[in-house]
């Protein structure tokens, strides 16, 4: 029988990112990672670690968001200067944001058309356009 330990998934993620795989890291990986593509703010996976009887700090889920972003596990979404998501989903692809309840929805593939984008700054190269799309109104 081929039994799988609990966290080698999250383990073998975390290790082809180049990342360290510590506790916290591991317990945060396996929350972020283990139910398919989501948008999340620090926030809100601050608050399931806690549920799942996981103890981290605020800070700490920060910093661990971040480490993941920046080792391309995630993308971080700004939605406004107070808020922002991380998304699972690294393949390029653009976001309704529903303003009144702060709901964070990928736009399907071919939803935004080509665009024109002006040439870069010297020496810059366009690393990733983000497209977020604000509604108001009713978000059901």
């Amino acid at each position: 029988m081929n039994r799988e330990r609990p966290y080698s998934k999250a383990i073998a993620r975390l290790r082809e990112a180049g990342l360290r795989p510590t506790r916290q890291r591991l317990a945060l990986a396996k929350l972020l990672f283990e139910s398919g593509n989501r948008h999340i703010s620090a926030e809100l996976l601050h608050g399931e670690a806690r549920r799942a009887g996981i103890r981290v700090s605020l800070a700490t889920v920060y910093n661990t968001l971040h480490q993941f972003t920046a080792a391309g596990l995630m993308n971080e979404i700004v939605v406004d200067p107070t808020r922002s998501y991380f998304d699972t989903n690294t393949a390029e692809h653009h976001h309704f944001y529903f303003v009144e309840t702060g709901r964070l929805e990928d736009i399907p593939d071919g939803g935004v058309g080509p665009m024109e984008l002006p040439e870069p700054p010297p020496g810059t190269t366009i690393k990733r356009v983000d497209v977020v799309i604000r509604l108001d109104g009713n978000d059901s």
